[in-house]
C-alpha cells in the first residue's frame, strides 16, 4: 500500500452504530470498537436517526480514547483520520465528520473522506487471505445490494443493482411479518435453520436471464401474502416453514446473480461483504457453487460484515492521496455513487 508506516484512524457513524479503529499499513488492524444502537432502537421497531445522531456524540470520544490505549499508540503516531461521508443517515454522517474534522484540526493532521460501500468492498482486505485483482463484488446490506467489477483500488464499475429492496431491508421486512424481534433478518435467518423450504414463492426477475439486477419487492410481496394465508395455521413450525422458503429464494437470487456476473467479466474470485454476507446458509451455498464452477469466494471477518470503524480506517489507508488538509467544511451525502453510472 506504501513504502513506510502509517497509522489511520477510521470513524464510522453512518446509521446506528459507532466505529472507531485504527489501522497501520505494515502491521494491519490495531485496535477496533464499536457500539451498536440496537437496544436504543428496538423500542421503535426502527433506527430514529435524531436518537442515532445523539447517540454518536456521546460515544465517539470514549471509543477513540479506548481505541488509542488499545493499539498502544498517542494522537502523535496518528497520520491522518478518516471518516465516511456518505451514504447514510445526513444527521449521523455530520456527527462523524465534525468529530473527525475537529480532532484532525487539534491534531494537525489531514482527513480522508471514505465512501461507506468501499469500506465494505475493501473489508475482506482485513484479513490475512486477502483477495487478488481483478475481481467481482457483491455487497449485501440492509441499504444496498450491488454487483461491482473491481479492476483495481478505485477502479470499481457497476455491474447489477436493486431496482428496489435491498436484501437485507427484505429479510428485515419479512421479519417484522413474521413478529420477530427487531432488528429481524438475523432471526429470521435463525427461524429459518428449523424449517423446510416447503413453500413455493417466485424468483425475482426469472425471466431476464442476463440481468445482473436484483428485485426484492415482488418476494417480499409474495412473502407478505404466503403469510396472511397461512395465518390460521400460524403455528412456529410453520413460520419456520416460511422464513426458509423466503431465505432460499434469496439465496438463489444472489447466488445466481453473483456466478452469472463472473461468467460474464471472466473473472474467477468473488468477494461479498455487507451485513447479509454473515448468512451461513448463503456462504454454504456459495461454496458448493464455488467449488462446481471452479471460483474463489473472500468475505470479511463476522465481526466486519456489518457497519465498523475497520474497514473505514483501511480505506481511508488506502485513499490517503485525496486526504484534505485544509478545508473545515463538513460535506456529506445521503446518496452517493461509488461508481461510474452505467
Amino acid at each position: 500500500m506504501y513504502s513506510f508506516s502509517m497509522k489511520i484512524l477510521g470513524i464510522e457513524t453512518s446509521c446506528d452504530e459507532t466505529g472507531v479503529a485504527i489501522y497501520d499499513t505494515e502491521q494491519g488492524l490495531l485496535a477496533h470498537t464499536l457500539y451498536s444502537q440496537i437496544d436504543l432502537h428496538a423500542l421503535y421497531g426502527g433506527v430514529v436517526p435524531e436518537l442515532a445522531s445523539r447517540n454518536h456524540i456521546q460515544k465517539l470520544l470514549p471509543l477513540v480514547r479506548e481505541c488509542l490505549t488499545q493499539a498502544g499508540v498517542t494522537e502523535t503516531d496518528i497520520a491522518g483520520i478518516a471518516y465516511t461521508y456518505a451514504p447514510g443517515l445526513i444527521g449521523a454522517l455530520m456527527i462523524g465528520a465534525a468529530f473527525a474534522k475537529s480532532l484532525a484540526y487539534a491534531w494537525k493532521i489531514p482527513t480522508i473522506p471514505v465512501h461507506h460501500m468501499e469500506g465494505h468492498l475493501l473489508a475482506p482486505f482485513l484479513e490475512d487471505q486477502k483477495p487478488k485483482l481483478p475481481f467481482v463484488a457483491l455487497l449485501v446490506s440492509g441499504g444496498h445490494t450491488q454487483l461491482l467489477e473491481v479492476k483495481a483500488i478505485g477502479d470499481y464499475t457497476l455491474l447489477g443493482e436493486t431496482l428496489d429492496d435491498a436484501a437485507g431491508e427484505a429479510f428485515d421486512k419479512v421479519a417484522k411479518l413474521l413478529g420477530l424481534p427487531y432488528p429481524g433478518g438475523k432471526y429470521l435467518a435463525k427461524l429459518a435453520e428449523t424449517g423446510t423450504a416447503k413453500f413455493k414463492l417466485p424468483l425475482p426477475l426469472a425471466n431476464k436471464r442476463d440481468s445482473l439486477d436484483f428485485s426484492f419487492s415482488g418476494l417480499k410481496t409474495a412473502t407478505r401474502l404466503l403469510i396472511e394465508r397461512e395465518l390460521n395455521n400460524e403455528t412456529e413450525t410453520t413460520k419456520a416453514d416460511i422464513a426458509a422458503s423466503f431465505e432460499t429464494v434469496m439465496i438463489q437470487s444472489l447466488t445466481q446473480k453473483a456466478v452469472r456476473a463472473l461468467k460474464s467479466t471472466g473473472h474467477n474470485t468473488l468477494v461479498i461483504s455487507g451485513g447479509v454476507s454473515a448468512n451461513q446458509r448463503l456462504r454454504a451455498k456459495l461454496a458448493e457453487v464455488a467449488l462446481k464452477e471452479r471460483f474463489e469466494i473472500f468475505y470479511p471477518r463476522l465481526d466486519f460484515c456489518t457497519d465498523n470503524g475497520a474497514m473505514i480506517a483501511l480505506a481511508g489507508a488506502y485513499n490517503f492521496k485525496t486526504a484534505q488538509t485544509q478545508s473545515l467544511n463538513i460535506e456529506v451525502k445521503a446518496r452517493a455513487m461509488l461508481y461510474p453510472s452505467r
